[in-house]
């Protein structure tokens, strides 16, 4: 939506496809505290909303579909939708990341029946229930926290015996009276019969294996980035993330890239606005120079 925005401002005529997942992954966030300008805070779904309707008002347009094939080799770029076919001079992919997988028995089967990786979206469904959130990051805790409201009890289950979260999330987690932790331990199994009764645990230093009952089982281990519309057509690391110079740029020349595409390091809502910003800036100055 940045990117958007000062795309707009400078009279380039951009254009959003939004993908099947409006605002990407601050839009399911609860409660969004460290975005400045918002000292009491707001929803990820607020910011967004509050994003879009700024970088409409100088002209983004707003297209809901899904890219599903691209062509850099071309002049225009081609890119193909569900629905159409889009030609463009310049392009900024800013399609984000997504949250990765357990791998473990049940965890397919009992997705959306009491397996889920948006407490925003299914916290609601756990109320008085026992939950366990999966993970030790800013994601984990924050999530953690908020399902709090809902949740009888809620454990956070960590693979190593500390937490990588940042000292204010962590403090607020070992305060809440709610809030539980489970050291050293992994899930092997997640178990139900229609919906998720149980967990299989084990502890990684001591090699107890044991079932926990539980309700809810929320998922927050990190991300993948959503490049693969890209391979074989812009250079990327070993874990998938897009190579870029410091100006954003890919390795194809009017091809730029903005957020956790290729930022594996912050993953904050201010840098890839931030990183929105630069995408755009250059992306004018590499038209203005086709001119």
């Amino acid at each position: 939506m940045t990117a958007a925005l000062y795309a707009a401002r400078a009279n380039l005529e951009p254009l959003v496809i939004t993908g099947n997942e409006l605002g990407g992954q601050i839009a399911t966030t609860t409660e969004v505290e460290n975005f400045p300008c918002f000292p009491n805070g707001l929803t990820g779904p607020e910011l967004y909303d509050h994003m879009q309707r700024q970088a409409e008002r100088f002209g983004a347009r707003m297209e809901i579909d899904e890219v599903v094939q691209v062509d850099f080799t071309r002049r225009p770029f081609q890119l193909n939708t569900h629905s159409q076919v889009f030609e463009a001079r310049a392009v900024i992919v800013a399609t984000g990341a997504t949250p990765r997988k357990l791998e473990v028995p049940g965890e397919k089967e009992f997705t959306g029946r009491g397996v889920s990786y948006c407490a925003t979206c299914d916290g609601f469904f756990f109320r008085g229930k026992e939950i366990m959130v999966v993970g030790g990051g800013d994601s984990a805790l924050q999530e953690g926290l908020f399902l709090t409201k809902f949740g009888r009890r809620v454990q956070i289950v960590h693979r190593r015996d500390s937490l990588r979260a940042g000292p204010a999330l962590q403090e607020r987690a070992r305060k809440n009276d709610k809030v539980g932790f489970l050291w050293d331990t992994v899930v092997e199994a997640i178990e139900g019969d229609g919906a998720v009764e149980s967990v299989r645990l084990k502890n990684i230093k001591t090699g107890q294996v044991r079932r926990e009952p539980i309700s809810g089982v929320f998922i927050y281990i990190g991300h993948t980035p959503n490049t693969w519309l890209y391979q074989g057509q812009l250079e990327m690391d070993e874990e998938g993330y897009l190579i870029v110079t410091p100006q954003l740029h890919t390795s194809i020349p009017g091809v730029f890239a903005a957020g956790e595409v290729h930022d594996k390091r912050f993953r904050q809502a201010i840098v890839s606005a931030g990183y929105g910003c630069m995408a755009a800036m250059e992306a004018e100055k590499y038209l203005a120079q086709l001119e």
